[in-house]
């Protein structure tokens, strides 16, 4: 799975999408519950101050300032209960406030008068310095042009210590959320998306060779399904177009054969039976672009037949190091008329079971190439080697190379490569192509390693014979 994979993509959006849901309605919740707590505070306080008003403040008048201190003081014990009382006196005289409470939360004598209110009852939220808040319920009592104003509340510290709790909770629970939410939306997209894994591994195994084969259809009625069939109709027409093209390469190159061969042969005829000079030079040269011509259409052919299976026929257990060094001999004078040194590393046996002729033709084509790309004075080097079940068979030169960007298509038909080597015009792009099928249908493979402007070397591993 790399970082850019559908599955990490959707996953990714999948745990944080829900993991900003869950944070969010938390904090909606907590915002929420934090205000219901306090305002369930005030309204508790708030009756207990109309409770004191209506109690005790409004009846103040026949019993006296002192006496409602002494009531509130024995009847409600604020210090005890943690809770804050004062009454105040219509002209700003605090007939009554309570002592510091039993949890030191805050200092009564420290709280800042009421503000200036016309209400005749409101509640307010003190802050508290190095501590928690206040919440205060405040009710005016008693008649006059100056009533008493009782105010009573209470630490804020609970309904904090509540939240920080939360708080903390969400902190510990969010991660777990996250991985649960990533471990589930992984194996849910990962469910989800195996019919394609099926499908990619399908479509890998399908080559040129095999083009009858079809991709699975999941059968699960959605997007896939309808993805599956368009492919395989893609394959189907991809097939139809193979069949056709590889039936007019074995048409054409078996019809060219006889008028060719026919052409060739009334141009030596006329060569030979003394054609004028000023002629004669035409002549030549057309027997040289038949001949070119001819090559074309017999390796034309050799690819139909490889294409049609017929490599398959003849196969036998022979010495791949016999072959090769036999081979490098027949090559030296063309390579001697380069001046370009062949030298073999053979040693015998080397045993391989395949077509014989068929892998000779391999090692022809690739001394030829190599002997075609490398300058005067240059070296061609051949090796066989054995290496625990396979045998490598190396063409090394110290040629022109390829470039980078055209080695992963220099096996394909008709392609050549541009800049230097495009200076042999006799190359049809062909020959690498009639290897590759060689080792194919021989179950070889081939790979090339290049490095332009000092050579190249290709490598063919075959299975050892038992």
């Amino acid at each position: 799975m790399t970082v850019r994979s559908i599955r990490f993509r959707l996953t990714a959006w999948y745990a944080g999408l829900l993991t900003a849901v869950v944070v969010a309605l938390c904090a909606l919740l907590f915002l929420h519950l934090k205000s219901y707590l306090e305002n369930t505070l005030l309204e508790t306080q708030s009756r207990r101050a109309t409770q004191i008003a209506n109690t005790l403040v409004a009846k103040e008048e026949s019993t006296g300032e002192a006496y409602v201190s002494r009531a509130v003081a024995e009847l409600y014990d604020p210090e005890k209960s943690d809770r804050f009382i004062r009454i105040t006196a219509g002209d700003g005289r605090v007939i009554y406030v309570s002592g510091v409470p039993f949890s030191h939360a805050f200092d009564p004598a420290a709280v800042p008068a009421a503000p200036a209110s016309p209400l005749a009852a409101f509640t307010r939220k003190q802050p508290v310095a190095g501590g928690p808040a206040l919440l205060i319920a405040a009710v005016r009592a008693g008649g006059g042009a100056s009533p008493y104003l009782v105010e009573v509340g209470t630490s804020a510290a609970p309904v904090e210590t509540l939240f920080h709790h939360l708080l903390l909770l969400l902190a510990l629970g969010l991660p777990l959320v996250a991985v649960l939410a990533a471990s589930g939306g992984y194996l849910l997209i990962h469910w989800t998306l195996r019919p394609v894994d099926r499908i990619a591994g399908k479509a890998e195994q399908i080559t040129q060779h095999n083009l009858s084969e079809r991709l699975p259809v999941p059968g699960t009625g959605d997007e896939f399904d309808s993805l599956s069939i368009a492919l395989n109709r893609m394959i189907t027409r991809l097939d139809d177009a193979f069949l056709n093209s590889k039936r007019f390469v074995a048409d054409a190159s078996h019809e060219l054969r006889t008028p060719l061969t026919i052409l060739r042969g009334e141009l030596e005829s006329m060569f030979h039976e003394g054609v004028p000079a000023p002629h004669r030079e035409r002549v030549g040269a057309l027997l040289v672009e038949v001949e070119r011509l001819s090559m074309i259409v017999e390796r034309l052919f050799a690819l139909s037949r490889l294409d049609a299976g017929e490599a398959q026929s003849e196969w036998v257990r022979f010495d791949l190091a016999e072959l090769a060094t036999t081979t490098a001999g027949q090559m030296t004078l063309l390579a001697e008329d380069r001046r370009i040194a062949v030298s073999c590393e053979a040693p015998s046996p080397v045993m391989v079971h395949g077509d014989r002729s068929r892998l000779k033709q391999v090692v022809v084509n690739l001394l030829d190439n190599a002997i075609k790309y490398t300058q005067e004075g240059g070296a061609v080097r051949l090796r066989v080697l054995a290496s625990q079940d396979l045998a490598f068979l190396e063409i090394i030169d110290t040629g022109v190379g390829i470039p980078p960007e055209d080695l992963p298509r220099i096996f394909n038909r008709f392609f050549r490569v541009n800049q230097t080597r495009s200076q042999h015009p006799e190359g049809a792009g062909l020959g690498l192509a009639i290897v590759e099928s060689i080792c194919n249908a021989n179950h070889c493979e081939i790979e090339v390693e290049s490095v332009l402007g000092k050579g190249s070397c290709f490598r063919v591993k075959l299975p050892l014979a038992a």
